[in-house]
């Protein structure tokens, strides 16, 4: 009956979860400020020790042509997408972003099942795009 209910809602263009911004902004701060920067710039003080230096998340809408790539995002902090310049597959907080799983609607309008902890950090991103 859930997974009934989930398909529908999914069908309907529903949320699954309310996204929620000030969360993901203290899982930001927690797991990922030290290399990403308190602002989300690539500033942090870890970003020198990284083979490739953190981009600037505040702008990715705009690199991305006005629209945040949410299934990179996602795919790159589950580890899906793995970024070989950590020295491991992203994110290496790995267990901190499991979770209860959650349809979010991606930037084609498909859902894409993730954790509620990335879904919150997506809110917190889209909150700080410039």
């Amino acid at each position: 009956m859930r997974h009934t209910l989930a398909a529908l809602l999914i069908c309907l263009g529903l949320p699954l979860h309310a996204q929620n911004a000030e969360v993901g902004e203290k899982l930001f701060t927690k797991h990922c400020a030290t290399c990403h920067g308190a602002g989300a710039q690539g500033d942090g003080p870890m970003a020198n020790m990284i083979l490739i230096r953190p981009p600037d998340l505040t702008r990715m809408q705009f690199r991305f042509g006005g629209t945040l790539p949410i299934t990179r995002i996602v795919m790159r902090i589950d580890g899906r997408d793995p970024l070989t310049s950590h020295g491991s597959p992203m994110p290496v907080y790995g267990d901190f972003f499991e979770g209860w799983d959650v349809a979010v609607k991606s930037e084609t309008g498909q859902p894409i099942m993730t954790s509620l902890p990335i879904v919150d950090l997506l809110a917190y991103l889209a909150s700080v795009q410039r």
